[in-house]
């Protein structure tokens, strides 16, 4: 393990999903000297998303594909891009940045742009891993579209769960929403939509045991959900083509070891800049307080965060050169 203290750059980009790897390349754009960290390969979401048909200039990409285009762009203007994982973002003194990893390296900018986005809570059960990206989805407007007359399956019983529901309706013939209490968390202006819908049927106090599928032709795809009942422990199964799983997100804003301002859910609040509260420390993507997280609106906030970024820094050497 090192402990190496002199990698000193403009600005340090946390994440390389879309977000990152877009404020990487505008950064190097703008001529700044940037790092972008992620623990794995670059990509973020997109690695765990099978087909993108919402992009513009794409009418279908795969995911990774995409994230591999994104990655070779950023590095092509100058953005390096490293595998660490950050350990945290603290503020010093002088108004500066440390960022700190596991591997024991220090990190140190003027500036910071937090692109960590944020973690779907999983069922953790038999099925759902395998297949992610080919039937299970956290992400009713990335994949609904792929399903069109098919039967759905959403699991949860939140605003998120209702909603999402009501939107795949405009897809599937069929969407089961299945809850596993006997009433929905949703405001009550949600449910009564919901319960309006046609297409919609609830199934009330049911846990997923498990996910199952098959694959054939060198395809996976879900074929059902196995279902036990919360309140008698008897097992059923529903057919289905997918499984939209929300039941919770939990944006990756742990890294910031200062006070930020957040939303009731933990999400950044940003100024129209993408600057948080902490001067210096900028966010963009998924970990955003907004009104939709997609891809597309990633790049757009990492695209002002980068730019920003530039005219933060030109400001900042300007007081310098004033006060010397």
């Amino acid at each position: 393990m090192t402990n190496t203290t002199d990698f000193q750059f403009d600005t340090i980009i946390v994440g390389a999903g879309p977000a990152g790897l877009c404020a990487g390349m505008y950064a190097g754009r703008g001529m700044l000297k940037a790092v972008v960290l992620e623990t794995r390969v670059p990509g973020g979401e997109l690695l765990n998303t099978e087909k993108i048909e919402d992009y513009p200039g794409f009418e279908s990409i795969l995911g990774r594909e995409l994230a591999e285009r994104m990655t070779a762009h950023a590095k092509k203007f100058g953005a390096e891009i490293r595998q660490a994982t950050v350990e945290g973002i603290h503020r010093l003194p002088d108004g500066s940045f440390e960022v700190k990893t596991i591997e024991g390296d220090v990190y140190t900018a003027p500036t910071v742009i937090l692109t960590a986005g944020g973690t779907p809570t999983k069922l953790e059960v038999p099925g759902e891993a395998e297949y992610a990206g080919f039937g299970v989805s956290y992400c009713a407007v990335c994949d609904g579209a792929f399903f069109r007359n098919q039967t759905i399956a959403v699991v949860g019983g939140g605003d998120a769960a209702v909603e999402e529901a009501e939107y795949l309706t405009r897809y599937a013939s069929k969407v089961y929403l299945i809850h596993r209490r006997d009433e929905l968390r949703a405001s009550r202006v949600l449910q009564e939509r919901l319960f309006a819908n046609p297409k919609i049927e609830i199934i009330w106090n049911r846990q997923v045991l498990e996910i199952e599928g098959r694959e054939q032709a060198g395809m996976r795809e879900v074929t059902a959900l196995r279902l036990k009942d919360t309140v008698t422990g008897a097992e059923s199964r529903v057919a289905a083509a997918a499984c939209f799983v929300f039941i919770g997100f939990r944006p990756n804003t742990g890294l910031i070891r200062e006070h930020f301002r957040h939303d009731p859910s933990g999400y950044v609040i940003t100024d129209d800049r993408m600057m948080t509260s902490i001067p210096g420390l900028f966010a963009a993507g998924d970990l955003r307080a907004q009104l939709t997280r997609q891809v597309t609106t990633a790049v757009g906030d990492a695209t002002t965060a980068a730019i920003a970024v530039e005219k933060y820094l030109a400001d900042r050497r300007s007081r310098v050169s004033v006060g010397a």
